[in-house]
């Protein structure tokens, strides 16, 4: 049985855009492709590189010699170290999809639960001049929260 962790809000990853995080004693790195979801373990198969670091890109096919395409542009991370390439969507190796992939994990967005704060203003008066701050609500107080399931 997977357990939920929360990562962030939804609008802290923009389309396109990846966060790594650690999650558990595992580094994990979450992904916004089109505004769909998805969590790669931060480590190469081949030799343990930091993966979720490495160049988000496309792939070529093709159906003929002489007829190729490129496709699924932010779908594919590339190894940093060698350039292993693997689809975000699957974790499946582009070269190997068979027999080398990198784990995923399922990734839900909850609207209904809230992030604790992670500062503790709890201490004693740090007796310095201080000024008066308000927070304004921008979107009626609720976000959309990513949460990766270990």
């Amino acid at each position: 049985m997977s357990k939920k962790y929360q990562v962030c809000y939804a609008d802290e990853i923009p389309a396109g855009g990846r966060l790594i995080v650690d999650i558990a004693g595992r580094s994990v790195g979450v992904f916004n492709v089109n505004d769909e979801y998805f969590a790669l373990r931060n480590s190469c198969p081949h030799k343990g590189a930091p993966l979720c670091g490495g160049l988000l890109d496309g792939m070529v096919t093709g159906d003929a010699p002489g007829h190729a395409e490129f496709e699924r542009l932010g779908e594919i991370i590339r190894c940093p170290w060698h350039g292993w390439e693997f689809d975000i969507k699957t974790g499946q190796s582009v070269l190997n999809p068979h027999k080398v992939w990198v784990r995923t994990y399922p990734v839900s967005v909850d609207a209904d639960e809230l992030i604790p704060p992670k500062v503790d203003c709890a201490g004693p008066d740090p007796s310095i001049e201080t000024y008066a701050v308000t927070a304004e609500s921008t979107n009626s107080g609720k976000r959309r929260l990513l949460c990766v399931h270990l």
